[in-house]
């Protein structure tokens, strides 16, 4: 007999039992019970929690079974969302903020969205409690087609490797074109998957390039760089995330800001480079498409701007 116990936390805790049989030196048969971990290769997929909230506002299992959100996004209808992190399991930073996105992405892609925001976060925490993490990364999506339900799914929080945090992340560019920028759909979320295949294993992130050859935005962030003394970002045609409303405002006095994306032909000449996300925060880039960036490890306004950035969040998190 083989039987499985697992914690759904996002941690494998698998057993075997079961019992055997053997027979002694003496030619005797006995039996004996055994309970073993599984080898971590033997867990299983843990099923994500997926969650409907209805316009009556019920809150029942939605129709998926899936092991992640990527999982999630090649089944989920045609809409927008907003996602982010929790901190300490049951909060997080500038919720409503996401939600005042979310409406305004739903204005721009002529979604009539009205949200009950007290039910909304009732039912995020429902949903996060049934994942049970530590931390989770959790997405709020709203269907253009069935509007007045609202589909939420957490997963557990995968944390950027300290090897990235600590020596940079490597990215690359690839010029295409984000559909209605300002608004967060899940079109985009294909639309960059299937790009992303062409990128080598090692590659963090792809970057946002026009036909211009100006660096936009990431695919799933906001992307920064540090030339001439100065924080250059995009001003236009780019989603505004959240954490980047934050660090615009913490970094006020380290650097003068400009917002205008720097360009391919720039890439030699920057000091620093870095990208951010609400699940994320800052990760610093070491290195663009060829190009090492700076010296090759992560700069002084990169690592300054990290630090800002996390006392800020730490400062300001809020129960959901």
């Amino acid at each position: 007999m083989i039987a499985a116990i697992c914690r759904y936390n996002g941690v494998c805790s698998h057993y075997r039992e079961g019992i055997e049989g053997a027979l002694d030196p003496v030619g005797n048969f006995s039996f004996h019970k055994y309970k073993e971990p599984h080898p971590r290769n033997h867990c299983p997929p843990m099923i994500i929690p997926t969650k409907l909230l209805l316009e009556d506002q019920r809150l029942i299992d939605a129709p998926y079974r899936v092991h992640s959100l990527d999982d999630l996004n090649r089944l989920e209808p045609d809409g927008i969302y907003t996602a982010s992190r929790t901190y300490y399991a049951t909060n997080t930073v500038m919720l409503d903020a996401h939600l005042d996105r979310l409406e305004e992405s739903a204005a721009l892609e002529s979604i009539p969205l009205q949200l009950d925001r007290t039910r909304l976060r009732g039912a995020l925490r429902d949903t996060l409690a049934a994942g049970g993490y530590e931390n989770a990364r959790f997405r709020i999506t709203i269907s253009r087609d069935n509007w007045k339900q609202i589909l939420l799914a957490a997963e557990s929080l995968k944390e950027v490797p300290t090897e990235i945090l600590t020596n940079g992340a490597e990215v690359a560019t690839h010029c295409i074109t984000r559909p209605n920028p300002r608004a967060k759909s899940n079109a985009w979320m294909g639309l960059r998957a299937e790009a992303s295949k062409a990128f080598a294993e090692h590659i963090y992130e792809g970057i946002v390039c026009n036909s211009r050859g100006e660096l936009l935005e990431g695919f799933s962030s906001n992307f920064y760089a540090v030339k001439n003394e100065k924080l250059w970002t995009a001003g236009d045609n780019v989603l505004f995330g959240i954490t980047r409303k934050i660090i615009l405002d913490v970094t006020q006095d380290l650097l003068p800001l400009h917002l205008h994306p720097v360009t391919i032909e720039d890439l030699s000449s920057l000091q620093e480079a870095f990208l951010s996300s609400s699940s994320r925060g800052v990760v610093p880039i070491v290195k663009i498409d060829n190009h090492v960036i700076g010296e090759g490890s992560p700069g002084p306004y990169t690592l300054e701007t990290t630090r800002r950035y996390n006392s800020w969040v730490e400062e300001n998190i809020e129960p959901i």
